[in-house]
Parts: C-alpha cells; sequence; structure tokens
C-alpha cells in the first residue's frame, strides 16, 4: 500500500471533523455570549453599522458608483449619446 504524501490530497482545516466540530462549538458559544449580553451589544450597534462602510472599503466592496473602467475600456458599438 502507498501511504505517500500526495500533493492536494489533504483536506482543508475547516472541511475535516475536527475543524467542522470546533466551529460549532464557536458558534454556539458565540451565540450564547451574544444572547446573555445583548443589552450591550445592542448599544453599540450604531457604532458598529457606522464602521462597515470604511471597513468595505478596506477590503474591496464596490458600493456600485465607483467605476474603475477608463474610457478606452468602453464598448465601441455603444450608440448612448
Amino acid at each position: 500500500m502507498d501511504h505517500s504524501h500526495h500533493p492536494g490530497s489533504e483536506l482543508p482545516f475547516w472541511k475535516r471533523k475536527t475543524g467542522i466540530a470546533l466551529i460549532m462549538l464557536a458558534v454556539i458559544g458565540v451565540f450564547y455570549v451574544a444572547r446573555e449580553h445583548f443589552g450591550h451589544i445592542s448599544q453599540a450597534l450604531p457604532y458598529l453599522i457606522l464602521l462597515l462602510c470604511p471597513l468595505m472599503h478596506m477590503f474591496g466592496h464596490n458600493h456600485g458608483g465607483h467605476s474603475h473602467r477608463s474610457e478606452t475600456d468602453t464598448p465601441k458599438d455603444d450608440n448612448r449619446k
């Protein structure tokens, strides 16, 4: 039997049984902590929402109004005037 290590044959951590179990435990833990401290969390929600826009810009979110295309990238058969 060949037990040599083949590149790409190993699953990522989050797809293994231990990874799935740890992720489930973390989600359950976060749920109970959030449930117990909802009063504190709800007071911070307006500030967390205000932080979303800069964080989305830092991680590359595009609001839709910003276009990174130049004038030369437009299609040649565009009939708009």
